[in-house]
């Protein structure tokens, strides 16, 4: 086993050393904005590179350091986030950039438990944050990751539903050496995000071919049941509170209820209460301020 972990290993990471795509929140040790992998993080939740890519160049530029995001109105993050979806994460952001600025001198936390006391980074982030930005060894399994070890280890087809074991089964894979410790995290992602992918799967180019249980066994359909579905967008509380949002962030002056129902409502809703419902629940989590009857970013 020790052998096959440092051949997969150094396969993966002489790949991602050749192939991997320039992104600028990447860099070389000592090279690595701790500042532009935290709002990297926080952007790519749920949300591809090509949408991130950019909203993260315009939001480095404008903030390029947490004391300088802190400074602005927290309805200025929201503004600036765009359509990259599920807004509250600029709020997030922005909190915990404030929080930074605040408690740790305008410099992103190395300790993981530091990094758990910022709004918004849970135990994903907060690995994600001291491998990549620190060069600390944690292993850092994300979807991408999960379907490579599911194929490559397990001879699955695709992962199924997250599992306590998934970071033991990275841990097991993963370099002892720091810095070839973080460059397997990113590998890994890499590889499960262009060749190891979920409906097309690039195995012919893949550098761990000769060590995927999955392709040894001939493909097998063999996937996990329980995989939940996910919920259709069209029509959904999420459309509807994005038809809002854009309307919001387009504005520089308060809107009337009236009119935030009325972006709310086209292109059709589910229900008549929808509109309503989905204003009021951005108020709720505190992406809209009311008063007086108008409403504005916070």
């Amino acid at each position: 086993m020790p052998g096959r972990k440092k051949q997969i290993a150094d396969a993966l990471n002489a790949w991602f050393t050749r192939e991997a795509r320039e992104l600028p929140w990447r860099g070389r040790p000592g090279e690595i904005d701790p500042w532009a992998v935290l709002v990297s993080e926080f952007m790519l939740q749920q949300t591809q590179v090509e949408r991130v890519l950019p909203r993260f160049l315009e939001w480095m530029e404008r903030w390029p350091r947490p004391s300088a995001l802190a400074a602005e109105a927290p309805g200025e993050a929201v503004r600036a986030w765009g359509r990259l979806g599920y807004p509250r994460r600029a709020l997030w952001l922005h909190r915990a950039a404030a929080e930074i600025a605040r408690d740790h001198r305008d410099r992103v936390p190395r300790d993981a438990d530091a990094l758990l006391g910022l709004t918004g980074v849970g135990p994903y982030t907060a690995r994600a944050v001291t491998s990549f930005a620190y060069g600390e060894r944690h292993p850092v399994v994300d979807t991408n990751t999960r379907r490579v070890i599911a194929r490559l280890v397990h001879g699955l087809a695709a992962a199924g539903p997250p599992r306590a074991s998934d970071l033991a089964d990275m841990e097991a894979l993963l370099p002892e050496e720091p810095d070839e410790a973080r460059l397997f995290n990113a590998a890994a992602m890499e590889l499960g995000a262009v060749l190891c992918t979920a409906r097309t799967p690039g195995c012919g180019d893949c550098p761990l071919a000769d060590w995927c249980e999955w392709r040894g066994a001939g493909y097998p359909d063999n996937a996990p049941s329980g995989r939940a579905k996910q919920a259709a967008f069209a029509g959904s509380d999420r459309q509807v509170r994005g038809r809002i949002m854009a309307l919001l962030r387009q504005s520089e002056l308060p809107v009337s209820r009236a009119d935030a129902l009325a972006a709310a409502s086209e292109g059709g809703v589910r229900t008549e209460d929808q509109p309503r419902r989905a204003l009021d629940s951005l108020v709720a989590d505190g992406l809209l301020v009311e008063h007086d009857g108008v409403y504005q970013l916070p």
